[in-house]
């Protein structure tokens, strides 16, 4: 199940290293899409 949620982020989410984003500078929902993606993508890879 987290694969294909992870591969739909992929595509719909934005990709916030390719935007060069600081994330001491990062607004808070930001910070929940970043949080939201690297829990996705961390139980994907178990």
């Amino acid at each position: 199940m987290f694969k294909i949620l992870a591969r739909i982020n992929k595509l719909i989410l934005p990709s916030f290293t390719k935007q060069k984003l600081d994330l001491a500078k990062a607004k808070k929902w930001q910070l929940a899409i970043i949080g939201y993606r690297y829990y996705v993508t961390s139980r994907a890879l178990d």
